[in-house]
């Protein structure tokens, strides 16, 4: 396991071919530090942005439902969810789609074993940030009508049967099916976003319409907590982006400055929308800029230069107020905080963007068409290839989950009462107005 990652580490970067295995302090700092700021994002970023836009009567669930998913995916992810995505199957067709069992319970890897150029306990530690937060993204979907019983058990078996796929199929290496074809995804577009706003979006069509939709005016219950936790979300994202480029390097550097760039770009162009459409400016609207950019920018944050980071941002709002505002109500599903609207369409639009506009330069690209012989149609194929398997997969394996976990827990809808009621006291015995 230790010489698969530093091979795929050296794919990723080619700062990592002279330095394989030999620990650098400055990297495994950096690495530690981004763990922690992924690790913010959902129990405090996501959470706020989340439980500021609900109703009060479902204001601490909400909350409970993206940390009682973090906490748990991170188990399921060192159980065997790591296993899964970076092992290695001695099985050629087998590896296309899932690693081996081999390192179940992290099972033959040790403190003194290195990814590159800092420790794989740390890489261990920043990947299951990346699985907490996408099933939490999937969260906001089903808010006000999910049984936290049916939700916990899908957050376990999803993580298993859906996001480490997954990130195997992007990012596990040699003969892994998206890895191989050279689709570019640098830290999570497809494997974090589209995943989980796909996921959201099955699960929001599969549990129902909250009563009264849309009829009955649902309105947020603290602008302010959702404007917060956007900014923690921003400054989280640092951790995201520029960690994914495994080290304290100027790929970070590149990274970290296209997130910038692309978020306020996308945070300003949101505002000048509602500004021009609605004549009124809202800070909820601003926030969700904020967010739509962060998402967009995040498949090619490495990828890009400034010029691509301002498109990639302006269009990923463009992209997100369509699912928002116009998509959501002609289908007519109930996408309660907008995971799909916000993370699905504004991170395929990242993903087939990155094929677009990532620079032709070999140091910053990983093996795939682009690199190899600069064909950048090729390698935008291979981008529509990437989003239409993970599009599928995540379909396919969130019905399955769903049904297995209803049929666990009697059923995956709360009664009309306790809905009524709301879920702060009904399932929790706590109020949200105490927040």
């Amino acid at each position: 396991m230790k010489l698969k990652l530093s091979a795929l580490l050296a794919l990723f970067l080619p700062i990592f071919a002279f330095a394989e295995d030999k620990l650098d302090t400055g990297d495994t700092a950096w690495m530690m530090v981004s763990t922690a700021f992924v690790l913010l994002m959902t129990p405090a970023g996501l959470a706020l942005f989340y439980t500021g836009m609900t109703r009060s009567k479902n204001a601490l669930n909400t909350f409970a439902m993206v940390m009682g998913a973090f906490v748990l995916a991170m188990v399921v992810w060192i159980i065997a969810g790591y296993s899964i995505a970076f092992g290695t199957n001695e099985s050629a067709m087998l590896q296309k789609f899932f690693g081996g069992f081999g390192n179940v319970m992290l099972d033959s890897i040790t403190w003194k074993d290195l990814s590159g150029t800092y420790p794989t306990y740390v890489f261990i530690a920043f990947q299951g940030t990346f699985a907490a937060i996408t099933v939490a993204i999937a969260s906001g979907s089903v808010i006000g009508r999910m049984k936290f019983s049916t939700w916990m058990v899908i957050v376990a078996l999803w993580g298993l049967l859906v996001y480490a796929p997954i990130t195997h199929m992007v990012w596990g290496g040699d003969g892994a099916l998206l890895f191989d074809a050279g689709a570019l995804d640098f830290a999570g577009g497809t494997v974090v976003h589209m995943n989980g706003g796909m996921a959201g979006l099955v699960l929001a069509i599969l549990v129902g319409k909250r009563a009264g939709y849309p009829k009955t005016a649902m309105k947020p219950f603290s602008i302010i907590l959702t404007a917060t936790g956007a900014a923690l979300l921003w400054f989280g994202w640092y951790g995201f982006n520029a960690g994914s480029a495994f080290g304290a390097n100027a790929i970070a550097g590149v990274a970290l400055l296209t997130t910038t760039i692309a978020t306020a770009a996308a945070g300003l162009t949101w505002m000048i929308l509602e500004w021009v459409i609605y004549k009124k400016p809202t800070l909820l609207g601003i926030a969700s800029g904020i967010v739509a950019g962060l998402v967009a920018i995040t498949p090619a944050a490495g990828f890009v230069g400034v010029g691509g980071a301002f498109v990639v941002g302006i269009v990923g709002t463009l992209v997100g107020f369509f699912g928002v505002v116009v998509l959501k109500k002609k289908l007519g599903y109930d996408d309660s905080l907008d995971a799909f609207g916000i993370h699905f369409l504004a991170g395929l639009w990242g993903a087939l963007a990155t094929g677009l506009l990532a620079l032709n330069d070999k140091e910053l690209l990983w093996d795939g068409p682009l690199k190899e012989s600069g064909d950048r149609m090729g390698q935008f194929i291979v981008q529509v290839e990437s989003v239409l398997v993970v599009g599928a997969w995540t379909l396919i394996g969130t019905v399955i989950v769903y049904f297995i976990a209803s049929a666990i827990t009697g059923g995956a809808r709360v009664d009309s009462e306790t809905e009524e009621i709301g879920l702060d006291e009904s399932l929790h015995g706590e109020r949200g107005m105490n927040l």
